[in-house]
């Protein structure tokens, strides 16, 4: 049995654990899923560091093969235990999934990251106000060429869905649920229409709802 270590308030985690449903894979039944790192521990302890040296979340173990970097994961699931054809596809399609994953992770991710751990995981009294609105700010930049993008497809790669708006999907949660909880402190969301119909066509089509969060995990 496969082995998932992660907190499912992660979004690294929550990235393989969408993936994991969409191939119809159940924890308890097909993986089992260790709880790790904040208040949970585990990530620091020399049997966690054999695995990844990194000390981070998430980590799979299927067999011989451990991995860690959560997009990498979601690729390794994606081919190996596709038994359905979920997430099937021709060269064009994956490498333009493959395009926005890359994108999330050096692109937009760290706009919103400062945001994000800004108002979630630092005290108050602590928090760079002006660094929060700027990369809000600039996160709203960004998912206007998402945006774009979603105009002209229903998806982030043509009209199937693909690993790619896992990765989109999970941070533009974060995106709303920033603004909606410090609306002060984010500025004005950009009114993105095209991303809202492609939320509201994910939330109706795949396992979002089972895997996002419905409100964000502040640390006190």
């Amino acid at each position: 049995m496969m082995r998932l270590w992660g907190r499912k308030s992660s979004i690294n985690v929550q990235k393989v654990l969408w993936c994991l449903a969409e191939l119809g894979l159940k924890e308890g039944k097909d993986f089992e899923r260790i709880d790790a790192d904040l208040h949970f521990g585990i990530k620091d302890t020399p049997e966690f560091l054999k695995l990844n040296p990194n000390g981070l979340v998430p980590t799979l173990e299927d067999g011989d093969v451990v991995l860690w970097e959560s997009n990498t994961i979601m690729r390794y699931l994606a081919r190996q235990h596709d038994k359905a054809g979920r997430f099937t596809t021709n060269i064009k399609t994956q490498y333009e999934s493959e395009k926005w994953m890359d994108w999330q992770l050096g692109t937009m991710w760290p706009a919103l990251r400062i945001a994000f751990l800004g108002l979630t995981r630092t005290p108050e009294a602590e928090r760079n106000h002006q660094a929060i609105l700027k990369g809000y700010q600039e996160t709203n930049r960004l998912l206007g060429m998402l945006d774009q993008t979603l105009a002209k497809k229903n998806y982030c790669s043509g009209n199937q869905f693909q690993i790619g708006d896992i990765v989109l999907a999970l941070c533009v949660s974060r995106w709303i649920l920033l603004n909606k909880t410090f609306p002060q402190q984010t500025g004005e969301r950009a009114d993105l229409k095209d991303i809202n119909a492609w939320l509201t066509r994910l939330e109706e089509e795949t396992c979002l709802n089972d895997i996002a969060e419905k409100e964000l995990n502040i640390v006190k």
